[in-house]
C-alpha cells in the first residue's frame, strides 16, 4: 500500500510542476485536464502526509521515553498515547481513498420519486421528500431542475423526476435509492391513528451521449396535449412528449414545458439516464457474481429508511442508524445520514477488497 502511495505522491508533484509549464498553461483544455488530475489526487496526498506525520511523531515520542528527564518522559507518554489513538482512523481513511473510484461519482443525477402504498398520504410525503432533496441541494449550491412531475388531488406529488447538477452529486446521493417509509398521523385521520405509507426513490447518474448510444430507429416518439396546470396552451397544443425505447420498452414522458422541443430534450435526458442505469446494474450483477460478494444491492424494492414523525425519528435500516432529528433532516440537513451511509458502504467495499485479495 505504501509503495503505491509513494508513487501517487510523486505523480502529484509531477502534475504540480506541469501546471507551471508554459506549454500547459497556454493550452486551456490541456491545463484543465492536468489540473483535474492534480486536484483528484490531493485528498490522498494530504491523507498520506498526515499519516507520515503521525508515524514520525510516534517514533520521536518513543525516542523521548529514554530521556532522563521525568517531565520530558511524561510529555512523551501523553503525546504517544494521543498519536497511537489517531493512527488507526487515519490509516483506515487512507485505505478508503485508495479504493477504486466510482466513475459515476462526479456525475449529475436524475432523481425519480414516486408515491407507492398509502394513496394521498404517500403523495404528500413524496412532495416533502422532493423538498428535502432540493433543500439539501441548495446547501451544497447545486442546481435543481424539474424534468417531469404529476400532482395529486391533495397537492402532493404522484411522481416527480428532477435533475441535480453540481460537483460530486452522485457520490453523495447514490445510496438514496430504495423504499422510503413514513409513519405519522395523516391530516385526514380523525381518530389520531398512525398510518404507514411508502414512496420509492431512484437516483440515476445522468448519462451523456458518449456514455450510452441511442439509435433513432429504436425510438417511438408520440406527441399529445398537456394536462394539468399550464395556462392557455394546455389541451390546445401538442407540446407533451412520450418517448418509447422499443428494445427495452422503456417509456418516458414529459409535459412540463410549453415547448415540444424542450420537453423532448428533457425526456431524452431521463431516457438516457434510465438506460445507463440498467446497463450499470447489469455490469454490477456480473461483477457481484464474479466476486461472490455483493456490496450493497441498491435494490429499489429494499426498504432503506423509515421516517417516524410522532417520535421525530429517522432510521436507516441498512446500517442500523437511528437519529431523533427528523425535523432537521426534512429541512435538508441530512449530511450526517449521508455520511454515515457512505462510511458503511466504504467499509463493506474494504471488506470485499480484502476477501478478494
Amino acid at each position: 500500500m505504501f509503495e503505491r502511495l509513494e508513487q501517487i505522491v510523486a505523480r502529484y508533484e509531477e502534475l504540480g510542476q506541469q501546471l507551471a509549464e508554459p506549454e500547459i498553461t497556454s493550452d486551456q483544455q490541456r491545463y484543465q485536464k492536468v489540473a483535474k488530475q492534480h486536484r483528484d489526487l490531493e485528498p490522498l496526498v494530504d491523507g498520506y502526509h498526515q499519516y507520515r506525520a503521525i508515524v514520525d511523531g510516534i517514533a520521536e515520542a518513543k525516542a523521548m521515553l529514554t530521556e532522563d528527564d521525568a517531565e520530558m518522559r511524561a510529555m512523551a507518554e501523553e503525546e504517544l498515547a494521543q498519536l497511537e489513538e489517531r493512527l488507526p482512523a487515519v490509516e483506515e481513511a487512507l485505505k478508503v481513498l485508495l479504493l477504486p473510484k466510482d466513475p459515476n461519482d462526479e456525475k449529475n443525477v436524475v432523481v425519480e420519486i414516486r408515491a407507492a402504498t398509502g394513496g394521498d398520504e404517500a403523495s404528500l410525503f413524496a412532495a416533502e421528500v422532493y423538498r428535502m432533496y432540493t433543500r439539501f441541494a441548495e446547501l451544497h449550491r447545486w442546481k435543481v431542475e424539474i424534468l417531469t412531475s404529476s400532482e395529486s388531488s391533495v397537492g402532493g406529488l404522484k411522481e416527480v423526476s428532477f435533475l441535480i447538477e453540481g460537483n460530486g452529486v452522485y457520490s453523495q446521493l447514490k445510496y438514496e435509492s430504495g423504499v422510503h417509509r413514513v409513519q405519522r398521523v395523516p391530516a385526514t385521520e380523525t381518530q389520531g391513528r398512525v398510518h404507514t405509507s411508502a414512496i420509492t426513490v431512484a437516483v440515476l447518474p445522468e448519462a451523456e451521449e458518449v456514455d450510452i448510444k441511442i439509435e433513432q430507429k429504436d425510438l417511438r416518439i408520440d406527441t399529445f396535449c398537456s394536462s394539468g396546470p399550464g395556462g392557455q396552451s394546455v389541451n390546445t397544443t401538442y407540446s407533451a412528449i412520450r418517448i418509447t425505447h422499443l428494445p427495452t420498452n422503456t417509456v418516458v414522458s414529459c409535459q412540463d414545458e410549453k415547448s415540444q422541443i424542450k420537453n423532448r430534450e428533457k425526456a431524452m435526458r431521463v431516457l438516457r439516464s434510465r438506460l445507463y442505469d440498467v446497463e450499470q446494474e447489469r455490469l454490477h450483477q456480473i461483477e457481484a457474481a464474479q466476486r461472490k460478494s455483493q456490496v450493497g444491492t441498491g435494490d429499489r424494492s429494499e426498504k432503506i429508511r423509515t421516517y417516524n414523525f410522532p417520535q421525530n425519528r429517522l432510521t436507516d435500516h441498512r446500517i442500523g442508524l437511528t437519529l431523533h432529528q427528523l425535523a432537521e433532516v426534512m429541512e435538508g440537513r441530512m449530511q450526517p445520514v449521508i455520511d454515515a451511509v457512505i462510511s458503511h458502504f466504504n467499509a463493506e467495499r474494504l471488506k470485499g477488497e480484502a476477501e478478494a485479495a
